[in-house]
Parts: structure tokens; sequence; C-alpha cells
């Protein structure tokens, strides 16, 4: 920040110190004096460098760039070891209106202003300027009468100073500063891709040539989620808005809501989805470029066909055309704005968010994509619709934020009960011992630590043997013999638990096997393997606890971990769906809808004339899902609408034993003369 801006926060203006235009000049004695007769001022762009100076008569030409100022400094200085007595009589004019200044707080001043001196050049020289800078160190009065001390000026400096200084800025990478914030606290420059691999690569490598083109986009707003782009065509309002529902306990509920015209739009997309032509999708785009749902199916479908660049694109323009309806008062990192799941309208901004971390995490900003994960987490921590617990774990490891996790494991175990998830039981301890790896910490915490560590991988162990050996087999790993013959850990671990244990395990093994390589994790793993064995063969208590929980839980999965795996795509876990879910059709756009959705407007039937089909017609478009006879048919009185309802009645058991007949049809071959030498003819 400026000096300017500075003088500005203390309540100072230039021109109000108190000398006459004269003492404003630098220069020798003539350049007061010529102040004073009303000489014409220099031309702003022509000022001599060296020590003479005229001096000018519009003061606002001196509010110098903060190079000069430093240069005036270094000058003052020089100054005032050369003449510590003062020097002009105008000065000592001037003390003796402001005060006596001793000569010990005229060579701390010289000190202070040479300190913050960063130009080399020393030429520009004055006898007016320090005593200025002294009366600013004096005490003052601001507008509301009260004193303002140099030591406050010194902590507003400072402050300031803090502020814009990113590295004195709390870290949240195992710092003790973060405590104290919320543990979902969202930080907006950790939401930046572009911050994190800045400190990977440098800004060079990864602006390159982008600033320029920056300066031309004036019309585009500035976001947190994610940065706009030229490519894109020019925003205009989509028919979203966010609405503010109430406020309980100091927490927002907010949703999403669809206009009218946005609404036309999402009924034209339900039947580019079912055309199943992803062609009618790109139409839709085409008149409207910003409607989520389209952009949402269409990123799925780029995916597919391994276009990965537009995939994410697609994705980044879904949540700024979602981050241009946020309400006023919408925080992203207080933590305290909830939004709910059930109501479809909010459910573009959940998937948006999870699939824009998941390219994040594949990018390689695996920070950037913890706080994604932190923010979905924050809109309902409670239910969770999109189980990113599961995977904060996950993220929270690869980003080296170990003490976040382990301060979200003894936040939420006691109410969340998060040791009975395996990604839980065997990342937090992970962490811990990450943590006593850190050597710059103390030896006491590092020590705790490794007890720490020890204790819970014992405990994640004896609760999920099932997890070892394909762990160790994702990370080409041999166990021993001891290990590998012992029924604990054997086959019959993996076959004896439910599938829904199954497919926690499958997930995190295929997700997470990529940090347990380490040489040092596997030699801090195997001792803890062997002491299980140990407590296994005693029969210890902890085990028979442990195994009569993994029958009793784990009986079937909520809805929530199954939209999680859909999305995650983990071939390891999808692998172990159930039947009833893998059968139904899944949309990119609302993977396994909630059964209790709150609706806010439904989709209009489509009217059909059964009178102008014919039987055949009417037969194949019977095997339609939603087919209906009678659609939007509207009949006043009573006897027609029996009447319909008769009608409707008989078509369908005529539909329904054409089924039957054509399902019990077979068909005979023909007769074959047995003839041998016949069969020659068929080739």
């Amino acid at each position: 920040m400026s000096r300017r801006a500075l003088r500005r926060l203390r309540g100072e203006q230039r021109g109000q110190e108190g000398p006459g235009l004269g003492e404003l000049g630098l220069g020798t004695d003539p350049g007061p004096e010529r102040a004073r007769e009303g000489g014409p001022p220099p031309a702003p762009g022509n000022r001599p460098r060296g020590p003479p100076r005229a001096a000018v008569s519009n003061r606002f030409e001196l509010i110098p760039a903060e190079e000069s100022e430093d240069e005036a400094a270094a000058g003052e200085e020089r100054l005032s070891e050369q003449d510590p007595a003062g020097g002009s009589p105008e000065g000592s004019r001037d003390r003796s209106q402001q005060g006596a200044v001793t000569p010990s707080e005229t060579h701390g001043d010289g000190q202070r202003e040479g300190q913050e001196a960063e130009q080399p050049d020393r030429t520009l020289a004055t006898s007016n300027k320090p005593r200025k800078k002294k009366k600013k160190r004096k005490t003052k009065k601001n507008s509301a009468g009260e004193t303002v001390e140099d030591n406050d000026l010194e902590d507003i400096e400072s402050l300031l100073e803090r502020i814009e200084d990113p590295r004195l800025a709390p870290q949240s990478q195992g710092g003790v500063s973060t405590d104290s914030r919320p543990l979902l606290y969202v930080e907006h420059r950790n939401l930046n891709p572009e911050n994190e691999l800045k400190r990977y690569f440098g800004a060079r490598a990864v602006l390159g040539d982008q600033r320029p083109r920056q300066r031309q986009r004036q019309y585009v707003r500035s976001m947190w989620l994610t940065a706009p782009k030229n490519t894109w065509p020019r925003y205009s309002k989509t028919g979203i808005t966010m609405q503010l529902l109430d406020t309980r306990r100091g927490v927002q509920h907010f949703t999403f809501e669809h206009h009218r015209e946005y609404q036309q739009v999402q009924f034209k997309f339900l039947d580019a989805v079912e055309s199943m032509d992803p062609n009618n999708i790109v139409l839709l785009l085409q008149m409207n470029p910003y409607h989520v749902d389209s952009l949402l199916q269409l990123s799925d479908v780029c995916r597919m066909q391994e276009d990965q660049e537009m995939a994410r694109d697609l994705i980044e323009r879904a949540l700024y055309s979602l981050e241009c309806a946020f309400h006023p008062v919408f925080s992203l990192t207080s933590g305290s704005c909830r939004l709910d799941y059930r109501r479809p309208e909010n459910r573009a901004f959940f998937l948006a968010l999870f699939k824009h971390l998941m390219f994040l995490e594949k990018r390689g900003c695996p920070r950037t994509a913890l706080e994604f994960c932190k923010l979905i987490l924050s809109l309902d921590p409670e239910d969770d619709p999109l189980c990113v617990l599961l995977m904060i774990d996950f993220l929270s490891l690869r980003a080296r934020e170990y003490s976040f996790l382990t301060r979200l494991f003894q936040e939420w175990e006691s109410h969340r009960n998060l040791s009975q998830l395996p990604n839980f039981a065997f990342s937090v301890p992970l962490a811990y011992f990450l943590l006593s790896q850190q050597e710059e910490r103390p030896e006491l915490e590092r020590s705790q630590a490794r007890e720490r560590a020890a204790q819970l991988i014992q405990l994640a162990l004896i609760m999920f043997p099932s997890v070892l050996m394909p762990l160790l087999d994702h990370c080409s790993v041999q166990p021993d013999a001891r290990v590998a013959s012992h029924p604990f850990f054997g086959l019959n671990a993996q076959i004896s638990q439910s599938p829904a244990l199954n497919q926690l395990t499958s997930l995190y093994v295929g997700r997470t096997h990529a940090l347990w390589k380490d040489p040092a994790v596997m030699a801090w793993l195997e001792p803890h393997a062997h002491e299980v064995l140990r407590m296994v063969d005693a029969r210890d208590a902890l085990v028979q606890e442990a195994e009569h929980k993994r029958k009793i839980r784990y009986q079937s999965a909520p809805r929530n971990i199954y939209r999680h795996i859909i999305l995650s795509e983990m071939k390891e876990a999808t692998a172990a769906l159930p039947l009833e879910v893998t059968s139904q059709p899944v949309m990119g756009f609302d993977p396994l809808p909630p059964l209790d959705s709150i609706v806010s407007y439904t989709r209009p039937e489509r009217t059909s004339h059964p009178s102008n089909e014919s039987t055949l017609s009417l037969f194949f478009l019977s095997l339609l899902p939603n087919f209906n006879l009678q659609g939007d048919m509207r009949h006043d009185g009573d006897d027609e609408a029996g009447a319909a309802q008769d009608l409707n009645q008989g078509v369908n058991r005529l539909m329904a034993a054409m089924r039957d007949m054509l399902a019990n049809i077979q068909f005979q071959e023909p007769p074959r003369e047995d003839n041998p030498e016949g069969d020659g003819d068929w080739d």
C-alpha cells in the first residue's frame, strides 16, 4: 500500500501540515522565496534530477510515487547526520510553533526513515522535509477529537503491512493459528488453483502471457469459484436466483429458484436427454449457453469421449453461472450457509462443485480440491448428500494438511463416529505418523503423535482386517509368511464381510493405495500387523468386540454412499454396487435423486391422441416406461371420465395380452430330410 493511502487512513491530507507553499518546494533557499513570490511552476514531466529544484505552486503535483518518497527519506537521513541542529530559519520558526524536538528524537526519526528507504540514489536533499516528518510523529487529533500517538500510528502501519504481505498471513498447513478458526472455514485464496500451481512451478510458468489478455476482458465479473475465460459466451441473466429461506441458530438456509423462462428451458433439456442424442443438448446450449444441467450432462459426454479439457471447461462455466446468481449475504467461507439437497434446484451446485473437485485432484491441485471439499461439506454437514467424508481424508493427506485431518477426527468422532468408516480408521493414524516424521516439530509433540498413530492403526487393523491384503497387493508388497498364512487377514476376511462394508473398503483401497507405497510407511505398518496377530491369537476382547460390530453394522449402505461411488467412478467400488443401483438409469445431472425430494414445479405431461394411432403403434408406444394412454386429455362430465377410464383399462388389458402372446410365441424349425450330402448346398 502506498504512503498516500496510509496518510488517508491516519486522517491526514497533503496541505494540512501547516507550512506554506514555499516549504513544499524541494531545493535550496531561493526555492521557497520563489514560491512565495508566485513564480511559474515547472512542467511535471521535466523535473531536474540534481539537488537544485524549483518550487511548485500546485501542491498536488508533489504527490510522488513510492520510490520518490523513499529517495526523499534517504536524503532526509543524510541531512539529519550533517545538520542535526535544524537548518533554516523557517525550520526554527516551525519548531517554535509546534514544540521542541529533542536531538534523540531527530536521530531516531532519521534512523527510521533511513531503514524504510529502498532506493540507493540519495542525491535529493531538503531542509524542510525532515521537519514535516517530525510533525507527523507528534500527537495529532482526529475528526472525533481523540489523540493518536506515535505507537498507534506504527500499529496501523504494521497491521496494513501484515495484511498486504501474504507471507505474514495466517498459514493453515500444520500451523497453530488455524485452530481458532471454524473447522470448515474456507479461504478464498485457496479456491484458485493457479495459486497452488504458482507455489509448485512459479508464477511465470503458470501465467505466461495471460496478463495482457486479462486487461481486455472488461465485461467479465471476478469470481471466487472459477476464473471466467474469454472464449465463453457473454453472460446474461439465465433465470436462476437464490433466496434466503430462514435463519436458525446463526445458520442461514438458502435455495436456488428457477424462473418461468428457465423452467421452459429445463423442460426442453429433459426432452433432449430422453432423445439419447447429445447433439440436441448442444443445440440447446447454443441458444442457452449457461443452462446448468445441460453443461453438466454434456461434460459427462465429453469426458466419456476423452475430451477432458472441454469437460472441465463446461463444469467451470456451470459454476460461473451459479455464482452469478448468489444471494448478497450468501458466504462461501463462513461455513454457516446451508443448501438443501432435496430441492432439485440446489443439486446442480453440489454436483458442479464435486465434479470440479475431481478435475482439480486429477490436475494435481490437492490443496484447492480440499478447499472445495470443505465447501461442499459446509453446505450440508449433517446429511452430507454426496458423502464427501469418504474422500476428505485422502485430499488432506495429499495436500499434507495432517493437522486438519486430525482435528476433524477429534471434533467429530464423538457425534459422527468417524472411526467406523474404513477411510478414517486408516488415514488418521497415517496422518499422525506423518506428523511424527516432521523434524521441525518439538520432540514431545512428535512422540505423542507416534504413540497415537500406533494405537489407532492397531484398532483399524482389528476392526477392518479385510483392508490389509488388498492394500499390500495394490502397493506391490509381498507380506511375510506369518501375515500371509494367518486366516485373520486371509481371503476369509474379505468373503465374510457384508457387501456394504466391501464397497467402503474397496473404495478406500482403490483411492488411497498410492499414499501407502512409501517404504517408511510400510516399515511402520509391519510391526503393528504382527502385534494385531498376537492379540488375535491371545483372544483379546477387542478382537471379539470388533467382530460383533461387523456382523451387526454395515447391513446396507445409505443412498449418499451409492451416489458418491457413482460420481467417483472408482472401478473397485463400482463393481461392488448392488443390482438395484446398477439396473436403473443414472443421469449425470442428477444421479440417484433423493426419495424425499421437495419438488417446487413439475414437468407437464405430454398430450396424446390415441384415436389417430393404430393398434400396432399403440403397442410399441406402450413399451415405453412413461406410456399413458390418456395423457392430458380433459373431460368435463363424470360419464365421459368413466368411459375414458374404461377405455384406458381395456386398451391396457389388450396390450398386456399382446405382450403375453409375443412372449409365448415359439418358432419351430422347418422339417429337414436326413440327407447328409445335401448339407453342402448351404456353403
